[in-house]
């Protein structure tokens, strides 16, 4: 198995004592409670919890996708908080990836076509961003599937798509949601090599969301939600 990359000295992402809570009075939820979680440039983090114990909600604050009701939420050691709502966009464009279980693409849209979607939403133009989605479907071993539609790639493909449109724009961080969740055994672990790969080599820190043992000994750490908080935090043996 493929080791990811050691973990450097600052930390890339930092929630500083977050809280999250919603509703209000008796429907009241607090979904984190008190969360300090620090991410190293280069990691490969692994984070788990039954559903409800505040993971995803962890997730979607970091991705920009939601914002904490008090704490803080550092990225590259600037406070997220402080930002407006197209400056949060900005962020979230340029610095992070999403991958999803379910996939996400366009049915009737080629794998190219898909995995372009960013980089219109950046407003390049074709010929600029025709040969870097080829270079992204290259790097992740599709580059004779470009023409096809969804519906004529296996499961496996369709994500390896999903992951080229995640890393076309170079992200610093690459947010997965159970990428393996839709996925045979042998499509998993090939998936989880071609992760494992991206931090390695090209050095995109790796925050994953899994219910998988098996896809966990990938990951260099493994972060466990309990109740809104970190239950445990610790290296994997293949980190060791």
């Amino acid at each position: 198995m493929t080791k990811p990359l050691r973990t450097k000295a600052s930390p890339l992402i930092a929630l500083r004592d977050v809280t999250k809570i919603y509703g209000q009075g008796d429907a009241q939820v607090r979904a984190l409670d008190g969360v300090n979680l620090a991410v190293g440039e280069g990691e490969f983090a692994a984070v788990m919890g039954s559903s409800g114990s505040g993971k995803s909600t962890a997730m979607n604050i970091i991705g920009c996708l939601d914002q904490p009701t008090t704490g803080a939420y550092l990225f590259k050691g600037v406070d997220v908080g402080g930002l407006d709502r197209r400056q949060r966009a900005l962020l979230r464009r340029n610095y992070l990836g999403f991958v999803f279980q379910g996939f996400n693409l366009l049915a009737r849209t080629s794998a190219v076509e898909n995995v372009e979607l960013p980089l219109i939403y950046r407003g390049m133009r074709h010929a600029q961003r025709r040969p870097l989605a080829m270079e992204a479907l290259e790097r992740v071993g599709l580059q004779g599937r470009a023409r096809h539609t969804p519906g004529e790639l296996s499961g496996g493909q369709q994500q390896r798509v999903a992951i080229a449109r995640a890393i076309v724009t170079n992200p610093a961080v690459l947010l997965a949601d159970e990428p393996t969740g839709n996925l045979d055994t042998k499509t998993s672990h090939e998936i989880m090599e071609l992760l494992v790969g991206l931090n390695r080599v090209q050095g995109i820190t790796i925050l994953m969301v899994t219910h998988e043992p098996e896809m966990v000994e990938y990951a260099g750490r493994v972060v466990h939600f309990l109740d809104g908080r970190i239950a445990s935090d610790s290296r994997t043996q293949e980190a060791a």
